[in-house]
Formats: structure tokens, sequence, C-alpha cells
């Protein structure tokens, strides 16, 4: 199983990145894939969740409506789109597969937790300056 997270960089603030997750090395329709962020000397903090179909997604509530989240299942990837960046935002970002997946009644209970997931991406840097 492998997770690339790719695509953050250097952002004003207002502006906006797509994050990029490609999945390899398992089936992707029997998983949804999570993004979570990591700022310094924060916990790891759940960001957003989207289920194989693309039909279940969630997103942590400083969120909503700047994030979204998307699939190319041709591709194996997964998108996180990201606007109206905030210097909170500022974080190393993750994507990471579960252990199984989630029932549509799970998802808000379980996603957000760490413990959900077996397997992490390498993180990619997203910096956003005010």
């Amino acid at each position: 199983v492998q997770l690339q997270a790719f695509g953050g960089g250097l952002v004003p603030a207002g502006g906006s990145l797509r994050l990029s997750c490609a999945a390899s090395g398992f089936t992707r329709d029997d998983y949804p894939i999570g993004w979570f962020r990591q700022a310094p000397g924060k916990e790891r903090e759940w960001v957003s969740c989207i289920s194989s179909s693309g039909d279940d997604r969630y997103y942590a509530d400083s969120m909503k409506g700047r994030f979204t989240i998307s699939n190319d299942n041709a591709n194996n990837t997964v998108y996180l789109q990201m606007n109206n960046l905030k210097s909170e935002d500022t974080a190393v970002y993750f994507c990471a597969k579960p252990k199984r997946e989630f029932s549509s009644s799970q998802y808000l209970a379980t996603a957000p937790t760490t413990d959900a997931y077996d397997y992490w991406g390498q993180g990619t840097q997203v910096t956003v300056s005010s």
C-alpha cells in the first residue's frame, strides 16, 4: 500500500491550493480516503473524508464551505481543493487509508479518529502567509 500526498506550497491568505493523494497497492473501491493535518506542536487533526463512490463526503467544521474533497477513480487519486486559506490552515497535510470501509452511519464517529487508519502518506507542507 502506498499513499503519496503532494501539491502543498506557500500561498497568501485568501489563496487556494489543490492537494492530491495518489493511492496504490489496494483496491480503492473497498476503502474511503481521509485527509488529516498537523501543525507544529499540535495533534494530528482530521480534515475530511470521502467514500470510494464519492457519495459520502464529510468535513471538519472549520473546513466546511472552504475545502472540497473529490475522487478521480480512474487515476486512483483523491483531491482536496482548499479555498480561502487562512494562516491557521498552515500544517503538514496527510492522506490516509482506513483499516476498513465505513458504513454511512459510522463516518462522523469513526473517520476523524487516527486509530481508524492503517496507512498514511508522507505529508505535504501547506504554508499560508498572513
